[in-house]
Parts: structure tokens; sequence; C-alpha cells
């Protein structure tokens, strides 16, 4: 193999198998250990393909890392690296409670921290627990987001946990330490390891915000890869075409949300379903100035189109988040009932 002899092309990866390399088993062993398994991998693989490196830059390499460590300059800190650090220091339990502390959902208190938690999520625990545990959460936490607990709750249930909070008075410190206590260990933190996206959920929604031909480009591309992917992918997507799904009340609410001047020219490139589902909720006087207005544009350009009935889309999904109109599944297999 080349010997390498100038310094200002090793990489990190690099730098660092030679440093290990340098400083002998023992104190490498030592540093591995502290590693995680990608890290060690990566660094094993660097160290199998280093070749000769010269004396000059083994050097140059001790120059850098003394001066490095000796300086104060700056420093990355991750979720990672501070983990392991407090391990060295602190038990298990203590650690994860930290940890749990600043990588669970937002909020500097616990129960800050449930009232930032989906309400069908907290629901689905709860159900489980005691009535009077269930009292006592909804009790610290923000009193909307306890109702709409409470309505997901079911009913018999729900009311026997309304009944104790009608009776409860003041609550001792040692009950709601120990509820704290339980739902930190059980409930928040399982919540941080499993409220990773879904990454077919990710892909669905760039795939949306891309223009109609490169989007279509990567989902041909995706069926060719992985079929079953893609399928799941576009189940989830949702289109301009999928507005046709919503009821009168959700286009007349779309509408008046809808800026003016897209409305349009968005359904100057839509199809004939979709543009007699705008003009049919419209009054007539309106639906004729629409008109009048498709006609008088002329030829429109397909990215104009495209962009107007992306801000459509995107309008659709906002009021539907706040809970003011209903968009159906994605997949057309579920027919909504009102």
């Amino acid at each position: 193999m080349r010997t390498k002899d100038d310094y200002r092309s090793l990489t990190g990866a690099q730098k660092a198998a030679l440093l290990l390399m340098s400083v002998g088993e023992e104190s490498a062993s030592k540093l591995f250990a502290m590693m995680h398994d990608d890290e060690i991998r990566e660094i094993s693989q660097t160290m199998a393909n280093l070749g000769t490196v010269s004396a000059t830059v083994v050097e140059r390499l001790f120059v850098e890392f003394a001066d490095g460590i000796s300086s104060t300059g700056s420093l990355t800190g991750t979720f990672e690296s501070t983990e392991r650090l407090l391990m060295k220091v602190l038990d298990k339990s203590k650690v994860d409670q930290i940890m749990e502390e600043i990588r669970g959902p937002a909020g500097r208190t616990m129960w800050d921290k449930l009232s930032n938690v989906n309400e069908s999520v907290l629901a689905n625990y709860l159900k489980n627990e005691y009535p009077q545990t269930v009292a006592v959460v909804l009790s610290k936490i923000k009193s909307d987001h306890a109702s709409r607990v409470v309505a997901l709750l079911p009913e018999a249930f729900a009311m026997e946990v309304v009944m104790r909070m009608l009776r409860m008075e003041s609550i001792q410190k040692d009950v709601i330490d120990d509820v704290e206590r339980t739902l930190r260990n059980e409930f928040l933190s399982n919540l941080a390891r499993s409220s990773k996206r879904d990454a077919h959920e990710l892909i669905a929604e760039i795939f949306n915000n891309l223009d109609r031909a490169t989007e279509q480009r990567f989902i041909t591309a995706l069926e060719e890869r992985n079929r079953d992917s893609a399928e799941k992918v576009k189940s989830l997507m949702f289109t301009f075409e999928d507005l046709g799904k919503l009821d009168p009340g959700g286009v007349q609410t779309l509408m008046r949300g809808v800026d003016k001047t897209k409305l349009p020219v968005a359904l100057k490139g839509a199809s004939e379903t979709i543009r007699d589902l705008f003009l049919s909720n419209m009054s007539e006087r309106a639906s004729k100035m629409l008109k009048e207005d498709m006609a008088a544009m002329g030829p429109v350009r397909l990215k104009d189109v495209e962009e107007a009935q992306m801000s459509m889309v995107n309008l659709a999904k906002e009021l539907a988040a706040k809970g003011e109109l209903i968009l159906a599944d994605s997949k057309g297999e579920d027919e909504l009932i009102y």
C-alpha cells in the first residue's frame, strides 16, 4: 500500500483510527468500549484500509490532538455522548430520568410534558390505570387537554374518574410523586422510544410537495425497487383530486379560507368532477364570476396550476388538523358518516 505522507488528506475517521492504533491495545479497548456499534464498525474498517502512514503524519496528528484537548475551542454534544457521560457517574434509573426530561415531549415539568402528548395516546394508556390515578393526572394537566382525554375514555370508566375528581380535595405530595414516578418510568420513557415517525408517512409528505412530473418520476422509481413501499406511500399521500371526497360543508369551509386569486388557477387545471364540486357549492352569482375569471385568464402554466392546487391541499390539511373539516381516507376505502 502507498504510504500516506500528506496530513491534509486524512479524513476524520482516518485520524481517529490512527490515534487508536497509536495509543496501544489496552487504551484503545477502553475507548472502543465507549463507542456505539456503528462507530466501531466505521473505525475498524478504516483501520483495515489505512495502509502505511509516515512518522511525520503521526507526529502531526498528536500535535493537533494535544492542541485540541488543551484549548477551549468548540465541542459537539449529542444525546448519546451526554448519556454515556452520565452513566459513568450516576445509576441507570437516574440517567434514564434525566434523559427522559431532555428527550421527552416538550415542556418544563412532568405535567407540561403530558399536556403535549397526543390525547388518544394518553387516553389509551390511562384507560388501564386505576380511576384514582387517572383523576390525579387529569387534575394536573391543562383542562382543555384533559377534556379531550376524558372524551376518549370508555364512558363508564370516565364517569368513575369524574366522580373521583369531584370527591378529591387536596392531593398528598407523596401520592403525586408516586403517580409522577410511574408515568415517567412506564409511560414517557416508552413514548420517547416509540415516537419515531413512520418513514412512509414522511416520504408521502415529501412527495406531496413535489411538482407533478417529479413526484411521478420518484413514485415510478420506487415502484421498480420496492412495490410494497410504493403502494404504502401512495396510500398515505393526499392529492388535489382527494378534495373531491369532501362533503359540501367541507368544500365551503375550504373556499372561505382559500386565497381568492389561487382558486380560479387551481380549478382551471382541475378535472371536471372537482370543478363541478366547487362550483355547485357556490352561489349562482359567485359561480358565474368564477367561470368568467377562468375563461378570461386564457392558457395557464402547469407550474402555476400545481402551485395553486398544492396551496389548497395544504390549507385543507391545516383545517383538518384543527377539526374544521374532515379528509376522507386517501385510499378511498373508508366512507365517512356525518
